[in-house]
């Protein structure tokens, strides 16, 4: 069967926590029965995580591999430049200079909310709170404009995961899930939540359910920092969306959504 589906979230070495170059994701890729790869590095933000992420002054550089990629690879998989870009309130005039500065094919928004500079910002000591403060924050990012997606969204659970109690933060999550609805951005399922502490894609299949209600479209990514990860556990991820009621499931390229059904995506995956 024709390749169909696309991994739109992976990393290159340049983030400092990563390793592999796009030329090697891109094969795995092809082996696995993907179209394509999008790269969504870390994007570079002054200040703010400077350990996880690509210098100022690498952004030409990142962009240039994953051009080399992409003619090496023309003919057997896409190589496409994304960008991760990591977001809290006052980012917003910063990135959407940075995001017209190249012809990217998909950001990523994101909170990392295990990072020194957000926690030192937000967390006052109540993790209940904190929590809050990062949903809040998700609707606050869809509601910019500046994003196709929304990267691992719930990411914060695994922060302080003894605290994690779905049932006390549902309707906080229900009241940010409806802010995002209204501007039409999707949301990722994101596999790599399988290895975190609490062993469940990001976000879990309740919130995969609401986000079904409101009718938002989801992303698979892997968020793979090493090219063995590509499209790991795409299968269950149909699965899941099928679960929680999806039929399609989305990529971007040149920042337009495209969608593809969930059936058709998962029989062209090769295990």
């Amino acid at each position: 069967m024709e390749p169909i589906l696309v991994d739109s979230h992976m990393h290159t070495p340049l983030c400092k926590h990563a390793s592999g170059d796009p030329e090697q994701y891109a094969e795995v890729a092809e082996r696995r029965g993907l179209r394509g790869v999008i790269m969504t590095c870390h994007n570079p933000v002054l200040n703010w995580g400077p350990h996880v992420r690509m210098e100022m002054n690498e952004f030409q550089t990142y962009l240039s591999i994953v051009e080399k990629a992409r003619v090496k690879m023309l003919g057997r998989v896409e190589v496409l430049v994304g960008l991760e870009s990591d977001f809290a309130p006052g980012m917003e005039a910063y990135l959407e200079k940075l995001h017209a500065s190249a012809p990217l094919n998909y950001v990523l928004g994101s909170i990392h909310p295990q990072l020194a500079e957000y926690r030192e910002r937000y967390f006052k000591g109540d993790a209940i709170e904190f929590q809050r403060t990062y949903f809040t924050h998700l609707a606050e990012a869809a509601e910019t404009g500046l994003f196709d997606c929304l990267s691992h969204p719930d990411l914060v659970k695994n922060i302080f995961p003894r605290t994690w109690d779905l049932d006390v933060m549902l309707e906080h999550i229900c009241v940010c899930l409806d802010r995002i609805a209204k501007t039409g951005m999707a949301m990722e399922l994101n596999t790599s939540g399988l290895q975190k502490a609490i062993e469940e894609m990001n976000p879990g299949p309740v919130m995969l359910r609401e986000m079904n209600k409101r009718n938002i479209p989801v992303v698979i990514g892997s968020d793979s920092h090493a090219p063995r990860r590509v499209g790991d556990d795409f299968g269950m991820a149909c699965d899941l969306l099928t679960a929680a009621g999806y039929l399609e499931i989305n990529f971007f390229i040149g920042r337009k959504r495209q969608t593809v059904p969930i059936a058709a995506a998962k029989a062209s995956l090769k295990s």
